[in-house]
């Protein structure tokens, strides 16, 4: 899915604007934009933050003067094949240029926060977002009705060992959402739905955990570096990292170390205090004193 960030302003002439894939847009500030099917048919639309606009594949319409910041996310036309099981061909979506959807809308605003951040999360998190944007416009704004399939079962457990141990050898690369359905041979929304029905979790949900496991295992070691530990399992920032790890444990990177540092200190204190202490003999004094030194001290 691309992602853009577009500000429009005030134009000396109208364009007519095509677009190559269909592109979902999202207002980041209260404006207005003039546009129209035709140039003669233009007619000006005030919004404030959250208005939302669906423009499908190959849709023509006129843009003229506008005051306005928005985001938009192209969708492809693989994902919305996919979300509607390959019935049919291409989709074709309706045109919708003042749209409010609560799903759409909260989508669009993670997306968002993900670009306002460098996009840290990576390519499986804005893969499992289109998968999603798909679903809910080929259920909400298809042309036609299409009857999205509701699966069952799981994954097999052979298929779900293959997906982990992709998982596992990749982890600290920017993993995508096909390359695990490639993997066992199934498309993105067929292999999202029965990952998550095998494990209770999205493909990025689980990816993000074993990132987390893991780094709580290099963290044990206080020779390596938290940047390091950070890029090494899969990590652009260590700024990421830090907020992703307090968000999944509770605590900072360097707190959950320090913490391993206590209960080490605590552990050994422990043991020390609970080692019997010997009573010394005097017979075993005979065997360690040596013989010259008893007979000077006597």
């Amino acid at each position: 899915m691309k992602v853009a960030f577009e500000i429009r302003g005030s134009l000396d002439e109208p364009y007519l604007k095509v677009n190559r894939e269909t592109v979902l847009a999202m207002t980041l500030r209260p404006g207005s934009m003039e546009m129209g099917l035709r140039r003669s048919a233009m007619r000006r639309i005030t919004f404030d933050a959250g208005l939302m606009g669906l423009c499908p594949r190959q849709f023509e319409h006129w843009i003229g003067t506008c005051d306005m910041a928005h985001l938009t996310m192209s969708i492809s036309e693989a994902a919305l094949i996919a979300a509607s099981d390959g019935a049919g061909g291409k989709v074709q979506l309706r045109a919708e240029s003042e749209l409010m959807d609560l799903r759409l809308r909260t989508l669009a605003m993670a997306v968002d926060l993900e670009r306002t951040a460098g996009f840290p999360s990576g390519r499986l998190f804005l893969d499992s977002v289109e998968q999603a944007l798909a679903i809910a416009l080929v259920v909400g704004y298809a042309e036609r009705d299409y009857s999205v399939r509701t699966y069952r079962g799981g994954l097999a457990p052979a298929r779900l060992r293959t997906v982990k141990d992709l998982v596992h050898a990749k982890l600290e690369d920017d993993i995508t959402l096909s390359e695990l359905a490639e993997s066992v041979g199934m498309s993105t929304a067929y292999f999202s739905e029965m990952f998550r029905m095998s494990t209770g979790e999205t493909p990025h949900q689980f990816v993000l955990r074993y990132r987390i496991e893991r780094a709580k295992e290099m963290l044990r070691a206080p020779e390596i570096r938290i940047l390091d530990v950070a890029l090494a399992c899969g990590f652009k920032t260590q700024q990421h990292f830090a907020r992703v790890f307090r968000w999944k444990c509770g605590f900072s990177p360097t707190e959950y170390r320090r913490q391993l540092d206590y209960r080490t200190a605590a552990a050994r204190e422990m043991v020390f205090e609970n080692t019997p202490t010997l009573p010394v003999l005097a017979s075993s004094l005979e065997t360690v004193v040596p013989s010259r030194l008893r007979a000077r001290n006597s």
